[in-house]
């Protein structure tokens, strides 16, 4: 413990980054927990996506939609979460799996399916990009 104390002072600006940091990281990892919603990969997303009671909600524009989604996603564009119409109503209390084209969008959407009172709220980790890189099946039109 001294020369960890002695490390530190004869280094302190290592030190203070080295702090600074940790704190950045314990800081990322806590906002993240409290979203309230999971980051998954395809990998990690399909037994939810086969669930019975999940939901596929691709945000994306529907040019990019309509260039391959998840078979039986239903696209709402991202304003419609602003003010949720009775279809993303429909939605409360119902297991979602969020997506888009790059996992961006998706997350703004999450946040508000799970204001709305979805159950389980999970964002397709990279959207429809990583997907298609690997190589899950979509549909298109």
């Amino acid at each position: 413990m001294q020369q960890l104390i002695e490390f530190a002072g004869n280094h302190a600006l290592l030190s203070v980054g080295f702090v600074g940091v940790f704190l950045l990281l314990v800081w990322t990892e806590i906002s993240r927990r409290a979203q309230g919603f999971a980051e998954l990969a395809p990998a990690q997303a399909i037994p939810l996506i086969n669930s019975q009671d999940t939901v596929v909600v691709d945000v994306s524009a529907s040019a990019d939609f309509n260039k391959g989604h998840i078979i039986g996603a239903k696209n709402f564009l991202p304003s419609r979460f602003k003010n949720p119409d009775a279809e993303i109503g429909k939605l409360a209390g119902r297991d979602v799996v969020v997506t888009c084209k790059t996992g961006q969008t998706a997350q703004a959407a999450a946040a508000a399916l799970v204001k709305l009172g979805a159950g389980r709220v999970a964002v397709l980790k990279g959207g429809m990009t990583q997907w298609m890189a690997d190589n899950y099946p979509v549909t298109r039109g």
